[in-house]
């Protein structure tokens, strides 16, 4: 008999195990789910469109529409570096974590070729200390990671940003888009844990991107605009992006997050 759960993290972790190793979801997921992610990383050569060197429209679009401005950033999910490069060369001070070791020496490497410097964390963003992501962050850019979280590591997700991220800092969020021409799986957070299965990751409305980021102000929420194989930036038409801000302290606004947990 076995009798493991005491606290909200065990519930958690006994949640994370009813889904497949390609979800590469939660602090329990260091063993097949980072297998998973170190074997798609693992050719450099296959033509997947978001392993070019091309940061997201949308991010390029913040800072040339002075959304954001240069300052203490963390890429969470961060694959082979694009988007930390990006923001590493644009003045940026950067820290970027993922889960997968091959991913990160494949940003190890570009930033070395581009002769950037940032420091990059492998591991579980959810697991590590204060000492390792030492926060607060003035933005926190997500691009892929949060559509991969099965549906209760969204409470993980939102403690973290309760944690890193600082007062009047900015959440870049790019994520499957449902509907006309999306991506991903529409089932319900009921049915997924029926299905046990993630689908490849799951597609969010605006109305649920809202609710879920319902503490922080909305800036922005539109579709990626795409971008033909020339251009230098990144963009797919099946994905949403997203800026949200964190109130400041003064003005009382969008303050601490509410998780339940």
């Amino acid at each position: 008999m076995d009798r493991t759960v005491r606290t909200v993290e065990d519930v958690l972790a006994l949640l994370d195990g009813l889904f497949t190793s390609q979800s590469g979801a939660g602090p329990s997921a260091t063993g097949d789910g980072r297998d998973f992610w170190d074997r798609f990383y693992a050719d450099r050569s296959r033509p997947v469109p978001f392993f070019a060197a091309k940061p997201d429209e949308n991010l390029a679009a913040y800072l040339d529409q002075s959304l954001i401005a240069p300052a203490r950033a963390l890429d969470l999910g961060c694959g082979p570096g694009r988007n930390a490069l990006y923001l590493a060369a644009r003045g940026f001070e950067v820290d970027a974590v993922d889960l997968s070791p091959v991913a990160v020496a494949w940003s190890e490497d570009r930033a070395q070729e581009a002769g950037v410097d940032i420091r990059l964390l492998c591991g579980d963003a959810f697991a590590l200390p204060d000492t390792e992501l030492s926060g607060p962050y003035d933005l926190v850019v997500d691009s892929g990671r949060f559509h991969h979280l099965p549906p209760h590591r969204r409470v993980s997700y939102l403690t973290l940003l309760d944690r890193v991220l600082a007062h009047g800092g900015h959440l870049a969020l790019t994520s499957f888009a449902a509907g006309e021409a999306g991506m991903g799986s529409e089932l319900t957070d009921a049915d997924l844990y029926r299905e046990r299965e993630l689908q490849g990751g799951l597609a969010y409305t605006p109305e649920s991107l809202r609710w879920i980021f319902s503490d922080l102000a909305e800036v922005e929420l539109r579709r990626m605009r795409e971008e033909p194989p020339e251009s230098a930036l990144f963009g797919m038409p099946f994905l949403w992006t997203a800026l949200f801000r964190r109130g400041t302290a003064a003005s009382g606004d969008n303050g601490p997050f509410h998780v339940g947990a």
